[in-house]
């Protein structure tokens, strides 16, 4: 399987109305802010946002979000001291908002790729997250029954990338990239530089390319 190379204008035509996107960043580390912006020309609308948080201050899914193509957002952290734009709109009922605990969200993700049907954890069990999910003790233990995220388009940011699609990344910047391209079913990968095969070390690429759709160039 080979890649194939794009616009951003180009690769996010795969994103349509009512789509479930995974938007890989710890907030600005690793967004594929250039995607977004295009995603945001491309105007699909009544969408579930998969991230680690809610945006940041004005600009790629803030920006997205301001544009009212959002209709819910699932991420870990929804509030922080630049998040105005999501708590503007979820104050004034215009956004819904599901709460995952961060290793959960990420474990959901990768449970996705890995054709996992469900899976227990222990995270939220006693907290307000748990209502309304199954529960069962293992060891003494409760655990809470949790299901995969599957997204339809995946949007993230990788360093550098060959023809094929491997693609490597830069320090926390990879943070939740490697799952959610396993976990869509079209992934869409920004990355600095696009570089022949063989070019890159075998033993420093985190995503094969057999998970990645299209590659789009920005560099850096």
């Amino acid at each position: 399987m080979t890649a194939s190379a794009h616009t951003a204008a180009e690769a996010v035509t795969a994103v349509e109305d009512g789509a479930t996107v995974l938007i890989g960043g710890f907030g600005m580390a690793g967004m594929p802010v250039d995607l977004i912006d295009a995603l945001i020309e491309h105007g699909a609308g009544d969408l579930t946002i998969v991230s680690n948080n809610a945006g940041n201050g004005d600009t790629g899914l803030a920006a997205l979000l301001a544009a009212g193509r959002v209709r819910k957002v699932i991420c870990s952290f929804p509030r922080q001291s630049d998040s105005w734009v999501f708590d503007g709109l979820y104050r004034a009922g215009k956004i819904e908002l599901e709460v995952v605990p961060q290793g959960n969200l990420a474990e959901r993700m990768r449970a996705a790729g890995a054709g996992i049907g469900a899976f227990y954890s222990p995270s939220a069990v006693g907290t307000p997250l748990a209502d309304g999910k199954e529960t069962r003790t293992i060891n003494g233990r409760e655990y809470l029954l949790e299901y995969p995220i599957h997204g339809d388009v995946a949007l993230i940011k990788a360093h550098r990338a060959d023809r094929m699609g491997n693609l490597v990344y830069r320090k926390t910047a990879r943070n939740f990239g490697p799952v959610m391209a396993t976990a869509a079913r079209i992934t869409i990968a920004q990355v600095s530089a696009i570089v022949d095969v063989g070019d890159l070390d075998p033993e420093a690429v985190v995503t094969p390319s057999i998970y990645v759709d299209r590659l789009v160039e920005v560099p850096a």
